[in-house]
């Protein structure tokens, strides 16, 4: 299908508007440019339009690829076959101009487009792409890179493109920026820069970098203070801005007395921010490999500073163990120094390895030859109080009670060690005497002891310690009460007795031997002759016998090591074997006496002893309890228990007959003393009644009398108080009146008092503000006057007239009248007949004034 273009014939091009029509014949495509009306022959075929020229406004442009040859007229160019001459893959760049139309082979690369304006600071890389001069007769190569500097307005050219806009860098107050060149280039300074060079810009302002060059960073300056410097290291061998030469690797401070800010060089990096090291006149420190005058480290050397003094550290420096207090010791203190390099103390010559001590009172600050191996202070020791001292060289352990002692060089704490079991006892600080019941509890917490103490331990009374000494190989008994206090060489006697019913062993530990009286409590099962088996359960009174307290006597209550277990199984062996010989029935008839007389014997005289004596540690028995006894056999515990309720059952039915009899004699006791009382109480209460009687008949005669009486009062007193009220509310109501006209007329008077008092304010106020309005306006008109000056107000008063007069002596004019021409003058007679006079003067008024209007 035919396209409706193709059909047309009349084509009506408007103005500014074309048509590309193509020619079959010679299949040459020719422009038609409106206006005119185009009729369309048959060999012809319009390929375009009607389309509208191309307008490119002010400060625009467009770019048109294959444009026309035009001639020095610029005219386009025609071939010999009639056809437009183009310039085939080229561009052409057209400004503001006429509109104009696109010919048969122009292409519109790029639309009308506004030209790029540059601000200020501004530039814009341009680069080039083919060989041209420009109109500076500068020739440019393809390649070539240059700026176009704001501010102004870029013309693009077919020969360069735009690579991008660079804006330039504002360089503030301690601010540089770091530049590299991209190209050997000579910068702003015209210095030459090498590719890959990089350098900084310290101008403060705006800075637009070249077109080779590219700008890395902005760089800050590090503000230094007193108490701040910059530790710098050089990445290569270069010259500072302080004009020192400074070598691959060297590191160095700057600090405030240098320079207040430093922005770093490209050829150096900060390492960080030193802080000042301040001193007092109570500090010092070491510093190790020290920097010396020459800024060269002294490495393995050390270098003593002490106070008052405030220093930056050098780089490579460090403190030894920080800043440190001068040793300040008092009387009781002292320090234990220990040399490290041969070196002069004074007068003294001291090797490696001496060791000695000062005391003080005194301060002390150590060479940088001597080590504080550590700081003594002396031990103040009561006469109960001791430690443990060891010699170092001779490793002899002696013990040092009841001074203050400070320990020298040669000598240290010697921490005595004691068995588990023992460090238990004393850590737990029981007392063995009152808290025997205690034994088992594991609820305290037992204290830590200081192992270098002496170990004291408090013996109570009637008790005994046996301390062993391993060295002497000696025993010695303390009795109490006493503080006892361990030598180095010297343990406890640990005592491990039995304990619990029955007997368990092992179950009590103890450091103490009680000396008693005290008792202990066994349980024994014993068989009788008619095989019943019983459990007694015993209490044992008991003591220890010390006649003398010689060392033989003490040693002897310690000869047995579980005097409880031994004593109470010897005790155990001879009642069974007495029990073993009786009855049943006689041994629960008889069990003090047989028990007794099995444990404690009989004397010549046929009498049970009193006391039962182990001469093996002097241990005496004095009393034997029997708490319980219990048949062990089931049938023979319910058989006594069976006997045991019928006697109970038999005593219990005896005391409830006697209580039953007494019962009764008391119940008949008791209704004999109430029918008694009964009567009494009826004869009471007819007399009561009698009383009332009399008493009602009485009130009745009084009640009908008072009745009356209590009336008439009560009228006479109501007429008096009703005649007494209207009395006082009449003298009330005058009262009122009265109280309400005075304050009538008080709020009046004080009203018109103050209207009065406002009004003649407010008079007052008026004529105060007329005074100074009046006042201001004198004033001001005054200085007005003052201001403009009386010459220049009759300059201004004559300048009407004299602004006439002069125009009138511009003109040549020596009279003149001036008027609107609607009213009548006598011209005759006014200034001497001017009608009358000169003509030409009537012809110049008359051109004068027709000038005027």
């Amino acid at each position: 299908m035919t396209s409706r273009k193709e059909d047309n014939a009349i084509f009506r091009i408007p103005p500014y508007y074309y048509i590309h029509v193509l020619d079959q014949n010679t299949n040459v495509t020719r422009i038609e440019i409106g206006p005119q009306t185009f009729i369309r022959q048959d060999n012809q075929r319009v390929t375009l339009g009607p389309e509208k020229m191309v307008v490119v406004p002010p400060r625009h442009y467009c770019m048109i690829e294959n444009p026309v040859f035009r001639d020095k007229d610029g005219k386009p160019v025609i071939d010999q076959l009639g056809q437009t001459k183009l310039q085939h893959a080229d561009l052409e760049i057209r400004l503001t101009q006429d509109p104009f139309p696109l010919f048969p082979g122009e292409v519109l690369k790029q639309p009308v487009t506004a030209l790029k304006v540059v601000p200020a600071n501004a530039a814009l890389r341009i680069r080039a792409v083919l060989d041209y001069e420009d109109a500076e007769g500068e020739k440019r190569t393809a390649g070539d890179e240059w700026l176009f500097e704001g501010p102004g307005t870029y013309i693009p050219r077919k020969e360069c493109m735009i690579e991008e806009t660079i804006r330039a860098t504002v360089i503030g107050p301690n601010q540089a920026i770091r530049l590299r060149a991209r190209k050997e280039c000579i910068d702003r300074d015209n210095i030459r820069r090498v590719t890959g060079e990089e350098w900084l810009v310290k101008r403060t302002g705006a800075y637009l970098p070249g077109a080779y060059e590219e700008v890395v960073d902005l760089v800050n300056a590090y503000v230094l203070t007193e108490k701040k410097a910059l530790h710098m290291r050089a990445l290569m061998t270069f010259k500072d801005d302080f004009g020192i030469v400074r070598k691959n690797g060297e590191e160095w401070l700057i600090t405030m007395t240098d320079t207040e800010t430093h922005i770093p060089n490209v050829y150096e990096e900060v390492v960080g921010v030193v802080n000042i090291t301040p001193l007092s006149n109570r500090q010092y420190c070491v510093i190790l490999d020290p920097v010396d005058d020459k800024g060269r480290p002294q490495l393995g050397q050390k270098k003593l500073v002490k106070g008052e003094k405030s220093f930056f550290l050098m780089p490579g420096e460090k403190l030894e163990k920080g800043i440190q207090n001068v040793y300040i010791l008092g009387e009781d203190e002292g320090l234990i120094l220990r040399a490290n390099e041969s070196f002069m103390d004074g007068q003294i010559n001291r090797n490696p390895g001496d060791r000695w001590m000062i005391k003080g009172p005194t301060e002390y600050v150590p060479p940088v030859e001597v080590e504080v191996v550590l700081k003594r202070q002396a031990i103040p020791l009561d006469e109960n109080e001791g430690i443990y001292v060891r010699d170092i060289k001779s490793g002899k352990v002696r013990a040092i009670q009841g001074e203050t002692y400070m320990i020298n060089q040669d000598e240290e704490l010697w921490a005595k060690e004691l068995p588990p079991t023992v460090e238990s006892l004393l850590s737990a600080g029981k007392d063995p005497l009152a808290d025997r019941s205690d034994r088992k509890s594991t609820d305290h917490s037992p204290k830590t002891r200081d192992k270098t103490r002496v170990v004291t331990f408090r013996v109570p009374h009637n008790a005994a310690v046996q301390i062993y000494d391993y060295k002497e190989k000696k025993a010695r008994v303390v009795f109490g009460p006493e503080l006892v206090m361990l030598g180095p060489d010297e343990q406890f006697t640990q005592l491990s007795l039995s304990g619990g019913k029955p007997k368990k062993p092992n179950l009590i530990k103890a450091l103490c031997l009680l000396l008693g009286p005290d008792f202990c409590t066994d349980i024994i099962v014993v068989e009788t002759a008619d095989h019943a088996r019983l459990s007694l359960q015993l209490s044992y009174n008991w003591h220890f016998e010390t006649l003398s307290k010689s060392p033989e006597e003490a040693a002897k209550i310690f000869s047995v090591p579980d005097f409880t277990g031994d004593s109470c199984k010897a005790i155990a062996s001879r009642v069974r074997g007495a029990v073993a010989q009786v009855q049943f029935d006689d041994f629960h008839k008889n069990s003090a006496k047989i028990i007794r007389s099995s444990v404690f014997g009989f004397d010549p005289n046929n009498k049970v002893r009193d006391k039962f004596v182990f001469p093996q540690n002097n241990l005496v028995i004095t009393s034997i309890d029997i708490q319980s006894v219990e048949p062990v056999d089931q049938r023979t515990r319910d058989a006594l228990q069976k006997s045991v309720q019928l006697a109970i059952e038999i005593t219990t039915n005896s005391q409830e007959a006697a209580a039953r009899h007494e019962a009764e004699r008391l119940e008949q006791e008791a209704k004999g003393r109430l029918e008694r009382q009964k009567i009494m109480d009826e004869a009471e209460a007819e007399k009561a009644r009698k009383e009332l009687l009399e008493l009602q008949a009485n009130s009745a005669a009084v009640e009908s009398t008072g009745q009356a009486k209590a009336e008439a009062q009560s009228r006479a007193e109501a007429a008096k108080i009703e005649g007494e009220a209207a009395v006082e509310q009449a003298r009330l109501k005058s009262q009122a009146t009265k109280i309400e006209s005075e304050a009538e007329l008080e709020r009046l008077t004080s009203a018109r008092e103050a209207e009065l008092k406002y009004l003649s304010e407010q008079n007052r106020m008026e004529l105060e503000k007329a005074t100074e309005m009046s006042n201001i306006e004198t004033t001001k008109f005054k200085e007005m006057v003052e201001a403009i000056g009386t010459q220049t107000l009759q300059t201004m008063a004559t300048a009407g007239p004299d602004m006439q007069v002069r125009m009138l002596q511009s003109l040549g004019l020596k009279s003149t009248l001036i008027t609107d021409g609607s009213s009548p003058i006598n011209l005759f007679n006014t200034a001497s007949g001017l009608i009358g006079g000169l003509v030409p003067k009537r012809h110049r008024a008359r051109d004068d004034d027709d000038d005027d209007e």
